[in-house]
């Protein structure tokens, strides 16, 4: 353990105030799903434009976390904290002030660039106060915050939405950020080594460009853009990752460390982590969008078919922390997965005669699966790792739960247009409502179907999990012991 462990703190206290940061900056990533449509009218944008408001969020969330390793070694815990939370105020007073779509963008990329370090710190530093043996329950807790957060953003937005405008949902989050930050400088201590490495900013650069280019390209997919253009698009992420990953692997302090992909394990926790990120924060874009145009209902009342699912995801991810922490996780994650996609397949032949209870338990049950195998999968990859190289671990785990919402976003909302249009496409009247509803739930199902076909391959890769490994610190101390 650091020198500044040895100081005495209060770990209930730094675990409330991490955890609740952590809420509240993952509960503002959703707080504008349910309002899209309104958006969309108020601003007169399209739907592939305004979904920017979450895409663009991840894709600057993922750039921050990219970076976060290196921050946690140059700052103080508390000095990070509160600067990220600091972001965070300063994104949301400019939202509340917004009044056109350009302004409300970059409001979301301000509060998105704390949201990236957040996360990370909350992580890194409650595994590093928790002995290694409880690390499946706290990463269980860590995760019911990952998945709770953006679940409830959709059901107290759309209560709010009834009776106020969307700007005050961001009046309501100004006191709760006022409050982490009391509870930051008054609680916080420092637990990771200050080594103030040299940051490389070609490696930022690349970042940059590599993340950038991948996530735009798929967003524009299915747009008017010429299939050469986005190939080139591609060409120049797949080009610019390539280049920062050769680079990492070369620098004596890499911005981020890639070399924890040489464990197996790990590199097939982060596959998982970002194929079931793609599923499960669009799922909470699909459905208000779904049943607010294809049922009629009120935000409200689409925002609540999402709240058993954010309950049955809070309990279970608990459960299946502890249930890793005493079995491993072999055979939780395959079943997890195996939930998931059985479910996903139901949901993907839902008509619209289907009623909203069906489709409220369908969703629950989606839910129940992510649950089981999303905390294994994260602590199982972690400990492969030795405790130096954890916070790299988490800033790449948490980049492809970033990368994971900022692809799976465009790409299924995209594949619901696709659908839809196809359906459309040969009948005489598309405009009329007859089949305007039932050409969305087409493109919803066939959205779906791709979704749990995504799944499948992730359950087929899961049952590698055939044996137990000894954690890489495990290993490390006993080799030092033998010398």
């Amino acid at each position: 353990m650091h020198s500044e462990n040895k100081k005495p703190y209060n770990v209930t206290a730094i675990m409330i105030v991490l955890l609740f940061g952590g809420f509240i900056s993952l509960f503002n990533e959703t707080i504008l799903n349910v309002a899209l449509p309104k958006l969309m009218t108020e601003m007169h944008v399209a739907a592939t434009t305004v979904q920017w408001l979450a895409t663009g969020y991840m894709l600057i969330v993922a750039i921050s976390v990219s970076i976060s390793a290196f921050l946690l070694h140059t700052f103080t815990t508390k000095q990070l904290y509160l600067g990220a939370m600091t972001l965070l105020l300063l994104g949301t007073v400019l939202a509340v002030f917004s009044n056109s779509f350009p302004v409300l963008l970059l409001a979301r990329m301000v509060q998105a660039t704390g949201t990236g370090l957040l996360i990370p710190i909350m992580i890194n530093t409650v595994l590093i106060i928790n002995p290694r043996e409880k690390h499946g329950f706290v990463m269980g807790i860590c995760t019911c915050v990952i998945i709770l957060g953006p679940t409830l953003g959709p059901i107290v937005s759309g209560a709010l939405l009834q009776f106020f405008n969307w700007q005050a949902l961001f009046i309501l989050l100004v006191p709760l950020i006022l409050i982490c930050m009391a509870g930051g400088a008054l609680f916080l201590k420092n637990v990771f080594e200050i080594t103030k490495p040299k940051i490389d900013y070609l490696s930022v650069l690349l970042s940059i460009i590599g993340l950038t280019s991948i996530i735009y390209g798929i967003s524009v997919l299915g747009s008017n853009l010429s299939t050469l253009n986005i190939l080139l698009i591609f060409t120049l992420g797949i080009i610019a990752l390539i280049l920062f990953s050769t680079r990492q692997l070369t620098l004596e302090h890499p911005l981020l460390d890639i070399r924890a992909f040489k464990h197996p394990y790990f590199a097939l926790g982060a596959i998982l982590v970002i194929v079931m990120q793609m599923v499960q924060f669009s799922m909470n874009m699909l459905l208000p969008m779904l049943l607010q145009e294809g049922l009629n209902v009120t935000s409200f009342i689409s925002a609540m078919v999402l709240f058993p699912a954010s309950i049955v995801s809070s309990l279970m991810n608990t459960i299946s922390g502890k249930i890793y922490d005493k079995f491993g996780g072999k055979t939780l994650i395959p079943l997890g997965l195996l939930i998931t996609c059985g479910f996903l397949a139901l949901l993907s032949r839902i008509q619209p005669a289907t009623s909203i209870i069906t489709i409220a338990i369908l969703n629950c049950f989606i839910y129940l699966g992510i649950s089981l195998a999303w905390s294994p999968a994260q602590t199982n990859a972690l400990k492969q790792l030795s405790m130096k190289a954890q916070a790299d671990g988490v800033a790449i785990l948490n980049l492809f739960i970033q990368i994971g919402a900022a692809i799976g976003t465009p790409l299924f909302i995209g594949l619901m247009a696709a659908g839809q249009n196809n359906y459309l496409y040969n009948l005489p009247n598309t405009n009329n409502l007859e089949n305007q509803i039932p050409a969305l739930y087409s493109g919803f199902n066939y959205s779906l179907l791709i979704a749990t076909g995504i799944i499948a391959i992730a359950f087929l890769l899961s049952l590698s999990f055939r044996r137990k490994t000894k954690p890489q610190a495990l290993q490390e101390s006993l080799s030092c012991a033998e010398k």
